[in-house]
Formats: structure tokens, C-alpha cells, sequence
């Protein structure tokens, strides 16, 4: 079964954006993964579509209102047991292996926040899994969504050429990637490493590992936590 993606926004127009391009977009037109979106905005009852209102206890901005977004998670639930995300910068930081154990599932419902908020109520009431790509604020949670299926897309089977280019990339082993080169043999002065050349590739797996885990101290020496060279 393709991984269906439902998205609940208030910008349904932003979609599929850059997910129409390039390995997602090919993959979408062949039928590896579907799209929808659902307006917010549809699920209200007065005549102004009002889908928010001023924070309890005050403060500035709005909030998405609990009974307007509740009913257009229950219409997108409705028979399906997808796992329900609010993309949300106070969320679980987005993972690798969360992106693995998403893309091995049926989909996801996916919620872009917009305003100051969501209803706590809502959250908790319908299970929202709150996912964050990164310490800071955007407008809302679209780029933020599409981010997330970009990196659940690619990683479809048959998405990728060369299923091997997903098993040797930063986070897949718990490292950043190691670098990479290619020809011409000398740029700007420059040289390949000799190793890369040489045609041993126990020497060059070796190499990489080293190179990925310099890096990995150097740029990000928090993934080592659970790794035993940390030391």
C-alpha cells in the first residue's frame, strides 16, 4: 500500500510545493505516495469561518480554536489509524529513525499550526505527536511538513536510483556523512585523498569511518553520546 500523507493547514495552496519535484515529485505522479490536503477552514460552523480566537489568560496573538480543528482531525482520522503529527517547535526534534519508522508505516495526518498555537486540549484529546525540525520559529507549519515528507519520501521503496545512496548518509549510523570527491583529480591545487584512489576497499571504508567521525566530534559531538569510540 503507498504511504498516504493527509494534510490539515489553512494554506492548502502551499501544497505539494517542492514535493512536486525532483525524487518526490516523479515518485507522487507514479503512484509510490499520495497527497491530501484538508482545509481548516472548512470544518467551521459560523459565518465568518472564524478557526481562532484570543489566548485564556491573555498575551498576544491567537489560537487555533480546539472545536474547529478537532472536527477536521476526526474527519481525516475517520477509519484510519495513521499517526497524527502537529509539526510544532516545542515537538520532539525530528530524527532519522523517526523518518525510517514513518516511512515503514501506512502515512500520516499531519497538522501545521499557525497563530500562537494549539488548543492543549486538542493535543491531548487526539493524540497529536508533536514533531519540531529545529530550534527556531517559522510562520507555520508547512515548510515544516513538507520538510518532514521530503525526507519520508526519499526513502520509499524505489524512490531512490541506488538504494544504497539512503544507507551511507549523516544520522543513518548515528554520524555525519564523511566527505566526498569526485574528478577532476586536482582542483584549485587540491588533490583526492591518495586512499580513494587506490583501489583498497577495506582502506577506503576505513578511511570514511575515520573522516565521518572527526567530523562528527567536531560539528555535532552529541550523536556520540550512545557510540563506543565516544571516548
Amino acid at each position: 500500500m503507498a504511504f498516504r500523507a493527509t494534510i490539515l493547514t489553512l494554506y492548502p495552496e502551499m501544497f505539494p510545493g517542492f514535493l512536486a519535484q525532483s525524487l518526490s515529485g516523479k515518485a507522487l505522479a507514479r503512484g509510490d505516495w499520495s497527497l491530501d490536503c484538508l482545509q481548516i477552514r472548512d470544518f467551521t460552523t459560523d459565518r465568518h469561518r472564524t478557526v481562532d480566537d484570543t489566548p485564556a489568560g491573555g498575551g498576544a496573538g491567537m489560537v487555533l480554536k480546539p472545536d474547529v480543528l478537532a472536527k477536521a482531525i476526526d474527519h481525516a482520522s475517520e477509519g484510519d489509524n495513521r499517526p497524527r503529527l502537529l509539526m510544532s517547535p516545542r515537538g520532539k526534534p525530528l530524527t532519522q529513525k523517526r523518518v525510517r519508522e514513518l516511512a515503514a508505516g501506512e502515512g500520516a495526518i499531519i497538522v501545521c499550526g499557525r497563530f500562537e498555537g494549539v488548543d492543549q486540549r486538542v493535543i491531548d484529546g487526539r493524540q497529536l505527536e508533536e514533531v519540531s525540525i529545529g530550534d527556531y520559529i517559522l510562520s507555520g507549519g508547512e515548510p515544516a511538513a513538507m520538510i518532514l515528507l521530503d525526507a519520508i519520501v526519499r526513502i520509499l521503496p524505489g524512490v531512490m536510483g541506488n538504494a544504497l545512496s539512503g544507507e551511507h548518509e549523516s544520522f543513518e549510523g548515528g554520524l555525519l556523512e564523511h566527505p566526498h570527491y569526485t574528478r577532476p583529480q586536482v582542483f584549485e591545487g587540491q588533490e583526492i585523498p591518495g586512499v580513494l584512489t587506490s583501489g583498497n576497499h577495506a582502506a577506503i571504508d576505513r578511511w570514511r569511518r575515520e573522516e565521518a567521525e572527526k567530523l562528527t566530534r567536531e560539528r555535532r559531538p552529541d550523536l556520540l553520546t550512545d557510540q563506543p569510540f565516544r571516548k
